[in-house]
């Protein structure tokens, strides 16, 4: 069984939990052969599964992952009829959030909808924004929800990694005005920066 140890985080939501810090450490191992820094990071339970997932491709984390989702959701002892993820950040063949949301949408047997959350095209890039005020100034009226989708829904809203929780904010403030009366703010994990 995968240990976590899940912390509230605030924001536009009804409630809201993050599983745990992504890693616990990282220190400086020199450049690799193309001058890029490498560093020895040490990960938390489930930000290691993230990372093997994410990172790695490895798709036997999954199962794992849905696990420990599955249990802490079920003690939360929340009311969702509908899975939202937050947009990916960047285009991959295969979206790691994606999966997890579909493993969690098996888990509860709810629908997961993928293109509930549109972002405007031109948004700036947030890698190198860190402070929450900054990616919130970026991001603001920069996203809207269907609200066919998630009008009168109770929405379960996923992401894998938060840093600010900046673009968790902006999604779950979209889909509260396209009409969902709660919105539940569940991530993974978060950096230890944020």
């Amino acid at each position: 069984m995968t240990k976590t140890n899940p912390r509230k985080i605030r924001g536009p939501w009804t409630d809201g939990y993050v599983l745990d810090i992504h890693s616990t450490g990282s220190v400086f191992a020199g450049y690799d052969e193309f001058g890029h820094e490498r560093f020895d990071t040490t990960r938390t339970e489930i930000g290691e599964l993230l990372y093997r997932l994410k990172y790695k491709a490895d798709a036997s984390a999954l199962a794992d992952i849905g696990e420990a989702s599955e249990r802490f959701i079920r003690s939360w002892k929340i009311k969702f009829d509908l899975i939202v993820p937050v947009p990916p950040t960047r285009a991959r063949k295969v979206q790691p959030l994606h999966q997890i949301c579909e493993e969690l949408g098996k888990r509860f047997r709810v629908p997961v909808v993928k293109a509930v959350v549109k972002k405007t095209s031109g948004t700036a890039e947030l890698k190198n924004l860190h402070e929450f005020e900054a990616r919130s100034r970026v991001l603001k009226d920069s996203v809207t929800a269907d609200r066919r989708l998630v009008g009168g829904r109770r929405v379960l809203l996923v992401d894998d990694l938060i840093r600010s929780g900046a673009t968790m904010s902006a999604v779950a403030e979209a889909i509260t005005t396209a009409g969902a009366p709660c919105v539940y703010a569940f991530a993974l994990t978060q950096t230890r920066q944020a």
